[in-house]
């Protein structure tokens, strides 16, 4: 059996390099526009991947899957899953915990789907992604820029605004689509773009990403388990764990590995770093932005 908790595409990359090179042709035909080019029959799968219907029959078997009907099933559950309203998530989350566990309050509810996610995310992230995206973030020569949708764009601006402190160089992009433009025509090769884009994912942002990326801009993409189309265009991938018990997908583990690579950040030039946020800590005090002293100061700070 397929491994339930992996889209359909991780599980094809992960027996690749098992498949022969006929087999091979229909995984390049199905991840090119996944997950539009396995969702006909098998006939047109097999027409558009060059090969025959027998091919896709073995490898869809290779793959773990009973049969063609199970594998299209299954990315039919992925389009579905990228695509739901708020309303669906809820509904779909009510009946689960109304058959697995009807009295648990919502506190341990969200807490085990919390640690599922973290834990299922760390065993899956690339640490030579998290690596390489670090030192992309601390590489001065490169300005950053960050972007996120309607309700990413606040971990857009968390981001942004502890990169400023760490370096100079960063800017954030409204989520307000005209005025990607003005931005774009400013990035030039080697610049970084720090997009965030999950279900269900906003068509502008792979525009963005693709004009940015002919730029020769550096994308670097937070999404989720199904991968935004901004993936077309990433260096670098982080696909999170997203799902709890509301109507609402979870934000808890893109937030941890944004700060993870905040700290990467800061601490490989930590010197730097700390003579920069030193002198803003100064022009603080002198704007007294934030006071020191009384009583009363310490009840307002923060």
């Amino acid at each position: 059996m397929p491994d339930i908790l992996r889209t359909v595409s991780d599980v094809i990359r992960r027996h690749y390099d098992g498949l022969t090179p006929t087999e091979r042709r229909l995984a390049d035909s199905l991840l090119e526009n996944y997950p539009v080019s396995g969702l006909g029959s098998i006939t047109a799968t097999a027409e558009n991947a060059g090969v025959s219907t027998a091919t896709v029959a073995r490898a869809v078997q290779k793959l773990g899957f009973k049969g063609y009907p199970e594998f299209q099933a299954r990315l039919h559950q992925e389009l579905e899953a990228t695509i739901s309203n708020p309303i669906a998530k809820h509904d779909q989350w009510q009946d689960l915990w109304a058959a697995r566990a009807p009295d648990t309050h919502i506190l341990n509810r969200f807490a085990e789907a919390v640690t599922d996610n973290l834990r299922d995310t760390l065993a899956e992230i690339d640490i030579a992604a998290f690596d390489g995206a670090s030192a992309l973030l601390r590489d001065l020569d490169r300005h950053i820029y960050f972007v996120g949708g309607r309700i990413t764009g606040s971990l857009a601006e968390y981001f942004f605004t502890h990169m400023q402190v760490i370096r100079p160089r960063t800017t954030l992009i409204s989520n307000n689509s005209s005025s990607w433009p003005q931005h774009v025509i400013n990035m030039n090769a080697g610049d970084v773009l720090v997009i965030f884009d999950i279900r269900r994912y906003e068509q502008e942002m792979a525009t963005l990403a693709e004009a940015a990326s002919a730029a020769g801009v550096v994308i670097v993409l937070f999404t989720d388990l199904w991968a935004s189309p901004v993936a077309h265009s990433a260096r670098h991938i982080f696909k999170m764990r997203i799902e709890a018990p509301s109507a609402w997908d979870s934000s808890v583990v893109t937030l941890f590995v944004v700060e993870a690579l905040i700290e990467a950040v800061q601490s490989a030039e930590w010197q730097a770093t700390r003579d920069r946020i030193h002198s803003l800590e100064n022009l603080f005090e002198r704007s007294r932005l934030f006071r020191r002293g009384g009583k009363n100061d310490r009840q307002n700070h923060g």
